[in-house]
């Protein structure tokens, strides 16, 4: 069933009927990738197996753009997150470099932890990196963001809590 309560199409049926189109549109936001647009494409029916909503035939591609979009989304920001960590263990001296294994590890919290920084609105999401990364009071945080101090303070308190909770989920 769809949201709607209508009777969805069989995924057998959606899948067949859009793959090929769908890895096609991929392929063309990705400059020709044909590689990476295979595995976005995959990663979108997984998506949509997972939600086990099959939208009703006339909604199906704009349905798989708005996933496969989101998912474009995390692989540019994945990349930038990566480049930018490359960039910095560059100029490392070589017996300071990490291991493969390692850089593999800080990749991979880094983009968790920025999955949970852009899960947060913004004003939290500024207030908690001012904080943690520039070391200003909550007055200055305050004044930066044109809100009380209070306001920071509940703004510190949900980027900390929303940190919490993705521990949480990351343990078990």
């Amino acid at each position: 069933m769809t949201a709607t309560g209508s009777p969805a199409q069989p995924i057998e049926v959606f899948y067949g009927d859009h793959h090929g189109w769908l890895r096609g549109w991929l392929r063309k936001r990705l400059g020709g990738n044909a590689c990476d647009a295979a595995d976005l494409a995959h990663d979108t029916y997984v998506r949509v197996l997972t939600t086990g909503q099959v939208p009703q035939p006339g909604e199906s591609r704009r349905y798989l753009t708005q996933i496969a979009n989101g998912l474009l989304i995390d692989l540019y920001r994945h990349r930038r997150i990566e480049a930018a960590y490359r960039d910095a263990i560059a100029v490392l001296p070589e017996a300071q470099a990490p291991s493969e294994e390692a850089r593999a590890l800080v990749l991979e919290a880094l983009v968790e932890i920025d999955a949970i920084l852009h899960g947060m609105p913004a004003k939290v999401r500024m207030a908690l990196l001012l904080r943690k990364l520039d070391g200003l009071s909550y007055a200055e945080i305050a004044a930066r963001l044109g809100v009380s101090v209070s306001s920071v303070e509940k703004y510190i308190a949900s980027a900390l809590l929303a940190c919490y909770e993705a521990l949480g989920d990351a343990a078990g």
